[in-house]
């Protein structure tokens, strides 16, 4: 496939991607990371318990498989380094996360559901949902 014929705004939806299924946390930020580096614009929206991979020290502790060194948020970490942007349900954050809770450096800010939405139906993005 040519290079004009890709898109080059990618929005990833997290959703099921949580702490408490580590197992299933690997897979979007390597394709985050993937996307970034075609020089994709990409945004990673969390919802659900997804938002709690965003609070300091979560995502630090958990691994995708037993053996791995490489922590859920060092692959966070290897995205945003390449651009990619963490926003999260303004609504998931008010239910789900402590207003005295610390959240990861790299958090972007919350969004609304509808912004997803919005991205899904414009031609320019693709998406993809986790």
């Amino acid at each position: 496939m040519s290079a004009d014929r890709h898109r080059k705004k990618l929005a990833i939806l997290l959703w099921s991607a949580t702490p408490e299924r580590p197992q299933l946390c690997a897979t979007p930020f390597v394709h985050a990371a993937a996307a970034a580096a075609f020089d994709c614009e990409v945004e990673i929206h969390f919802a659900g318990p997804a938002v709690r991979l965003l609070v300091t020290g979560v995502a630090d502790g958990l691994r995708p498989w037993p053996g791995t060194e490489t922590s859920i948020y060092q692959m966070m970490r290897q995205a945003t380094n390449l651009g990619v942007s963490l926003r999260a349900c303004a609504m998931a954050m008010g239910a789900l996360v402590a207003k005295d809770e610390a959240l990861i450096p790299e958090f972007g800010g919350t969004i609304a559901a509808s912004a997803f939405v919005d991205r899904a139906l414009d031609p320019e993005w693709a998406t993809l949902v986790f």
